[in-house]
């Protein structure tokens, strides 16, 4: 009997323990939540701004988003969030969110900033796995690989241009690695063509401007 008893009361203890540290984690997250949601929102617009320099719109980039459905030219298998950046009320450039799928180590995410005349305001990475010391050199605290998007279209180079030198085009691999800086290159084509054939409602123009 006292053995029952005994179990009894370390089952309810611990079921007590279990709620009130239960209790504790709740208020903890609701507590930090809106500190963390803003954090988020601050690490976003720094690479935002490292796309789109604060001073060439007027806007609130984070909050004058827009949902995009999922396209194969983004890499995108769901719906997703682009930010349309304004001077004046005005869309002068929109940065898309654009997935590479086909990258040495899976999947590598990227935002690409567009102007409104077609040209590239810059490209960064978010998010890969690629090996350090040969394919994370596509991050900008790495080398200044990704900087030799800037100002590029889709014309300039020409279809064959957008490729790395290796394959006959005009933008270089990596040392050691290929694979990776390949899928990028044609990841921030793609969406050059994605942004060609949707202007009209990215720039929030009609189709008479």
């Amino acid at each position: 009997m006292n053995n029952s008893k005994q179990i009894l009361t370390t089952g309810l203890l611990l079921m007590l323990f279990a709620v009130i540290g239960s209790g504790l984690v709740g208020a903890t997250f609701e507590g930090t939540k809106d500190q963390i949601a803003e954090n988020e929102r601050r690490a976003m617009l720094r690479t935002l701004n490292n796309i789109l320099p604060a001073g060439t719109y007027d806007n609130d980039l984070i909050n004058e988003s827009i949902t995009l459905d999922r396209d194969n030219r983004l890499g995108q298998t769901e719906t997703s969030t682009a930010y349309q950046a304004k001077k004046d009320g005005q869309v002068t450039a929109v940065i898309l969110p654009v997935i590479a799928p086909d990258g040495y180590s899976g999947a590598i995410k990227l935002l690409v900033g567009i102007r409104a005349d077609g040209t590239l305001a810059g490209v960064r990475i978010v998010h890969h796995k690629e090996t350090p010391g040969l394919g994370d050199g596509i991050e900008i605290k790495r080398t200044n690989w990704v900087l030799g998007f800037n100002d590029k279209s889709l014309t300039n180079p020409d279809l064959h241009g957008w490729q790395v030198k290796r394959d006959g085009g005009q933008f270089d691999q990596l040392t050691g690695a290929t694979i990776t800086p390949r899928a990028i290159v044609k990841a921030v084509h793609q969406s050059l063509v994605y942004f060609d054939r949707n202007k009209t409602r990215l720039l929030n123009r009609t189709a008479d401007d």
